[in-house]
C-alpha cells in the first residue's frame, strides 16, 4: 500500500470538534507502559478492536518496520524570580539560538512583568550543591516570547548540567497537578536519546523494553528518526481553513542507514507504522519523486491535513488527541474522517482514556 486510498474530502476546523467527558482526561500514566489500553482500527473494513498495548506485536510480521522518533525531552521549565521585586516568574525553554552566548528562545508568564533589559534570578539547593543562574531579557519576539541570555561563565557542558538541575519536566498544560519523580521517567520514551523536546512523543510512551524486545525477536526492524518537538503539537487550530493554519519549524534528522532499512519494506511491500505524528510529519517532510524516504538533516514545518496521500507509512500508531490538534487533524486525513469519528466515539463509549497519558490506537 503506497498511498492513502481511504475517503478523503476536505474538512473545516469546526468539523473536529467534539466533548471528551473529563473523566477520561487523564494525568498520570497506566501503571505499566505497555498495559495502556490499544484500540486497533482496520481502515479497509472499519472494523475495531479492544486490544492492550503489548498486543502490538500480533500486528507485526518479519520484515515490518516500525518507526521511531528518539528524541529527549529536556527539562524545560524554570522557576525563577525578577532582580528587584522578587516577583515569580515561570519560564520555558524552547531552543538555543546562540549556543557560545548562551541565549535562547522561551516564554515567559506572567508576560507583562517581563521587559527588555529586566533580570531573572534562578536558584535549586540540593544536599550536594547549590544551583545559581542568571538570565537577561535582551528581546521581545511575541506577547509571551522573550529571548534570554545567560550570564554565565560556565562551560556549555557545565551550563547544561545546571539548567538541567534547576529545570523540571515541561508536562502538558492540561496536566494541572505538580510534576513528581515519575514523571522524569515516564513522561519520556524508553529509547529517547537525542536531547531537544519540549513535548514527548507520546504515542511512543506505551513501548516497554520486553515489548521491543518481543518485536525485535518476531524480526521487525526499529527504525530511528528525530524530531525535537516544540509547542505546536500543543496548539489548538484556531483558523477554520486549515490551509491556513501555520506550524512552528521544528528540527529533524533522518539518517541514510534508516532510509535503506524503509525503503527496501517499501519494495517489499511490508507493513511500516509510524509511532505518532511527529514520525509521520518527518518522513513525510523527505520524500523523493519515486516515492522513497530520502535523508534529512534541517527545519520542518509539515502539517498534514485532510486530503491528503500518505508515501512512506502505511500504518500509524497515535494516542487519543484532544480535538481541533494537530495530530487529530493527521489522524483524519489517515484514517478518513467518517471512520476517525466513529472510532473516537466509540473510545469514549468503551471510556478509554485520553491525551499524552492516555491510551492508544494502532490504524491499520
Amino acid at each position: 500500500m503506497r498511498k492513502n486510498c481511504f475517503e478523503q474530502i476536505e474538512i473545516k476546523t469546526s468539523d473536529l470538534n467534539f466533548k471528551i467527558p473529563s473523566k477520561l482526561i487523564v494525568e498520570y500514566p497506566s501503571i505499566e507502559r505497555d498495559e495502556a489500553r490499544l484500540m486497533v482500527v482496520h481502515r479497509n473494513t472499519g472494523k475495531i478492536e479492544h486490544k492492550l498495548f503489548k498486543d502490538l506485536v500480533d500486528y507485526f510480521d518479519k520484515e515490518d518496520v516500525i518507526i521511531l522518533n528518539n528524541t529527549k525531552v529536556f527539562p524545560a521549565i524554570l522557576y525563577g524570580y525578577k532582580e528587584q521585586t522578587k516577583a515569580k516568574i515561570t519560564v520555558l525553554l524552547l531552543r538555543e539560538l546562540d549556543k557560545k552566548n548562551k541565549i535562547l528562545d522561551v516564554l515567559v508568564e506572567p508576560a507583562r512583568k517581563i521587559r527588555v533589559g529586566n533580570k531573572i534570578f534562578f536558584s535549586k539547593k540540593t544536599h550536594k550543591y547549590n544551583y545559581n543562574l542568571v538570565a537577561e531579557v535582551i528581546d521581545n519576539t511575541t506577547s509571551r516570547g522573550r529571548i534570554l541570555r545567560f550570564l554565565s561563565d560556565l562551560s556549555y557542558d557545565d551550563f547544561q548540567k545546571q539548567l538541567s538541575a534547576i529545570g523540571k519536566t515541561p508536562l502538558p498544560k492540561y496536566i494541572k497537578r505538580e510534576v513528581d519523580k515519575k514523571d522524569i521517567d515516564r513522561y519520556q520514551t524508553i529509547y529517547a536519546k537525542e536531547e531537544g523536546s519540549i513535548v514527548a512523543p507520546a504515542a511512543g510512551l506505551h513501548f516497554s523494553k520486553h515489548l521491543l524486545k518481543r518485536l525485535e525477536i518476531k524480526g521487525v526492524s526499529l527504525a530511528e528518526i528525530t524530531l525535537h518537538i516544540g509547542l505546536s503539537s500543543f496548539t489548538s487550530i484556531e483558523v477554520e481553513d486549515l490551509s491556513k493554519h501555520k506550524m512552528d519549524s521544528e528540527k529533524a534528522k533522518i539518517k541514510n542507514n534508516i532510509c535503506k532499512i524503509i525503503n527496501t519494506a517499501i519494495d517489499k511491500k511490508h507493513r511500516i507504522c509510524a509511532v505518532g505524528n511527529s514520525v509521520m510529519r518527518t518522513i513525510e517532510s523527505s520524500v523523493s519523486v519515486s516515492r522513497n524516504l530520502n535523508p534529512f538533516d534541517g527545519w520542518t514545518n509539515k502539517f498534514i491535513y485532510p486530503p491528503y496521500n500518505f508515501s512512506i507509512a502505511n500504518s500509524l500508531i497515535s494516542n487519543l488527541h484532544m480535538p481541533k490538534s494537530i495530530s487529530f487533524v493527521m489522524i483524519a486525513a489517515f484514517m478518513g474522517y467518517d471512520l476517525t469519528m466513529k472510532a473516537y466515539q466509540n473510545a469514549v463509549k468503551e471510556e478509554y482514556r485520553f491525551y499524552s497519558y492516555g491510551d492508544a490506537m494502532l490504524i491499520l
